[in-house]
């Protein structure tokens, strides 16, 4: 994973329902901060910016990733444009020019 980037495009895992999203998501972290193999960063983008926040249990997970030596990042737009630039618990803010520098540098894997 140590090549590659995550890029979270949804505060949710798959369509359907959001509760088991939200589940899935947080499970897909919950295994991942476990790896010793960890990605060189996590890119949060669209309404995967929310998961940055308190009122995600994914920021949790996010958090140990983060001191671990992985970048967390939050696109600048999609955080203005949710409202949670000032409320992040977690990853700092970023914008599209660093995600297009890290795609070019890394296997890029999406996550929505």
């Amino acid at each position: 994973m140590k090549n590659k980037i995550i890029l979270v495009s949804s505060n949710q895992l798959g369509r359907g329902d959001q509760l088991l999203g939200e589940n899935i998501l947080e499970t897909f972290f919950t295994i991942l901060k476990q790896k010793e193999d960890l990605p060189a960063a996590v890119f949060c983008m669209n309404s995967g910016v929310l998961t940055l926040t308190e009122d995600s249990f994914v920021s949790l997970h996010l958090k140990e990733l983060e001191v671990k030596g992985v970048d967390v990042l939050a696109c600048k737009t999609c955080a203005d444009h949710y409202g949670v630039s000032e409320k992040l618990s977690v990853g700092k803010i970023s914008g599209m020019a660093d995600f297009i520098d890290l795609a070019a540098k890394y296997e890029v894997i999406t996550i929505s």
